[in-house]
């Protein structure tokens, strides 16, 4: 969605719009008056524009007439970013707040056919590239590649280590003055599980439940967090959404999502969908975010792909695209992500 078209009203209306399951024009006034006072005519001029450029959906005539997101399925809404969350989550519009079931129904073709073509012709064949490389220059680039994801990865979970010195940990083995230790173990398994998943990349062509717990338990390792799937309820900061609380049921639906992925044949799907359903579903006590990137990457890896390193991505805007996924379903702003992480790991690394 090109977003420089719409002014910030009308971003808030189309976000209203989404989050719903069709709304009448008196709804819609309703909602959006509780951040922008507008008269009937200025919210009739609002539709009418979104209308124009195809963005909403539009079922009856005169006062009958209903507004509707564009697509029935929930994964490919488009919502503003900012603007969702220029609102608090306790006063977000329909904000899911537990578990949906009936998601996993919805985890198909999260990409657009145009989506799929720019991946296709931006990806290279991670052995042809890496073939080409001297053993030396090759060896250097898989140490850029680690410490830049090593790093990113571990700030997108609050680690304050900088790229420098994740460098000299990971190079020199020399830890940061006055960093706690578990941020110095953080990195260190990131380098761990990568180097793992690069050992073993035809392990990952098709992915497991007891593969995804191993990946898990290397990330883990030594940050007293409990292996295996967790037993108590947790919560996830900045959102009212609240994962399952009940062990057999998470097991259940976990393996269920490990299924779904197995059947899917495009290597981006599968490593999109299990970037937003592992943190989704949340079957580790901690750990969820940083397991599921990296098994995205193993995914890749496993279908001949560039992993990703995550190195230019905004962290606070990547939790916001999770966030939105937990409490709206749509996979918009994390694809959108992973795209562009995909386009700079292809013009970045192993070149």
């Amino acid at each position: 969605m090109n977003e420089t078209i719409l002014t910030p009203r009308q971003k808030h209306l189309l976000n209203i719009i989404n989050q719903s399951d069709g709304l009448w024009r008196e709804e819609i006034q309703e909602k959006v008056s509780n951040l922008y006072p507008v008269s009937k005519p200025t919210i009739i001029r609002d539709i009418n524009i979104l209308s124009k450029k195809k963005l909403i959906g539009i079922k009856g005539k005169a006062r009958a007439t209903k507004y509707f997101p564009k697509v029935q399925n929930p994964l490919l809404r488009q919502f503003d970013l900012e603007r969702y969350f220029a609102v608090d989550p306790d006063n977000r519009i329909n904000a899911r707040r537990s578990f949906d079931f009936g998601i996993l129904q919805n985890l198909h073709d999260p990409f657009l056919p145009e989506e799929i073509n720019i991946l296709e012709k931006t990806a290279l064949s991670f052995k042809a590239k890496t073939v080409t490389l001297g053993p030396d220059l090759l060896k250097r680039e898989l140490a850029r590649f680690v410490i830049e994801l090593a790093w990113k990865s571990s700030k997108i979970e609050g680690n304050t280590y900088t790229l420098l010195e994740t460098e000299s940990l990971i190079k020199e083995q020399k830890e940061a003055a006055g960093k706690s230790k578990a941020e110095a173990i953080m990195i260190l398994n990131h380098k761990a599980a990568f180097e793992e998943m690069l050992k073993a990349k035809k392990d990952f062509q098709v992915i497991s439940v007891s593969g995804i717990n191993q990946l898990h338990n290397i990330l883990t390792k030594g940050l007293g967090i409990s292996p295996g799937i967790r037993r108590r309820a947790v919560g996830i900061t900045g959102t009212v959404y609240r994962p399952l609380d009940n062990e057999h049921q998470i097991k259940e639906v976990f393996e269920k999502m490990v299924k779904i992925v197995n059947k899917i044949s495009n290597p981006f799907e599968k490593a999109l969908i299990v970037q937003v359903m592992i943190p989704y579903i949340q079957p580790y006590a901690d750990g969820n975010k940083r397991t599921a990137r990296m098994l995205t990457n193993a995914i890749l890896l496993a279908n001949d792909l560039y992993p990703l390193s995550y190195r230019s991505v905004d962290e606070d805007e990547f939790k916001k695209a999770l966030i939105l996924f937990y409490e709206q379903e749509s996979i918009g702003e994390i694809k959108r992500l992973f795209i562009e992480q995909v386009k700079f790991a292809n013009e970045t690394y192993f070149r």
